[in-house]
């Protein structure tokens, strides 16, 4: 039977990517002298919040997630980052691969809240393996690469601030729900208005003034609706 180690011996941002794009370096040990003809690798990244200290500012932008500081010691369980599929080519003793993690900027998924709270350090990251394996020095032998097979990661903020930078540069990203978007964009044709951050801006302009006209009164009380029907959703 094979025994198989995993190692993270790096990440990176993907510069040429269409979508914000993480890769990280593998280094995969194979025990013996056969040959590994092929990995079919299933890898599971979970963020461990726990594996770090956060500064008052970043316990702060983790409130959602987690509550206040006094109870972490029950709600700061470990958070899905990834699951991704890697096909590993032929080898004997030792390779080095990388594997490639589509991420999101969409701030309702818990993996970007967390890794756009924190301001600098890492994000601690538990890789776990598993598998199928293809070996043998004549023929073809089937090996089941296990569940407990892990790697830890500790990926640097910057690489996952320069990531989003590269894609949404001084920008931020919101997803609404259908009725909201529909109210939006009828204010913005009522108005004229040139692109959404003028709209946003009207309507925050328009919050401050009370006699604010009845298209902005009735858009902002849409998507106040809306607000209120996501905290309250089952």
């Amino acid at each position: 039977m094979t025994e198989f180690s995993f190692t993270c011996t790096g990440v990176r941002a993907d510069p040429y990517a269409a979508g914000p794009t993480l890769v990280f370096r593998l280094r995969i040990t194979a025990s013996g002298h056969s040959p590994v003809h092929a990995l079919m690798l299933r890898c599971q990244i979970r963020i461990e919040p726990a594996r770090r200290a956060y500064e008052p500012a970043e316990a702060d932008g983790l409130a959602d997630l987690f509550g206040e500081r006094s109870r972490w010691g029950s709600t700061l369980q470990p958070v899905q980052f990834a699951l991704v599929p890697l096909m590993v080519p032929s080898f004997t003793g030792e390779t080095e691969i990388d594997l490639v993690v589509p991420c999101t900027y969409d701030m309702d998924v818990a993996a970007t809240r967390y890794a756009d709270a924190l301001v600098a350090g890492d994000v601690p990251l538990l890789m776990l393996f598993s598998g199928t394996a293809f070996t043998g020095a004549a023929g073809f032998r089937v090996e089941p690469v296990p569940w407990d097979r892990e790697a830890t990661c500790r990926m640097p903020v910057a690489v996952w601030q320069e990531m989003v930078e590269q894609h949404f540069p001084g920008c931020g990203w919101l997803r609404l729900p259908r009725e909201t978007m529909d109210a939006l964009l009828a204010f913005r044709s009522g108005r004229a208005l040139p692109s959404w951050e003028a709209t946003v801006q009207a309507l925050l302009d328009a919050a401050d003034v009370p006699d604010s006209p009845p298209p902005a009164r009735a858009a902002l009380s849409r998507v106040a609706a809306s607000r209120v029907s996501e905290r309250t959703a089952p």
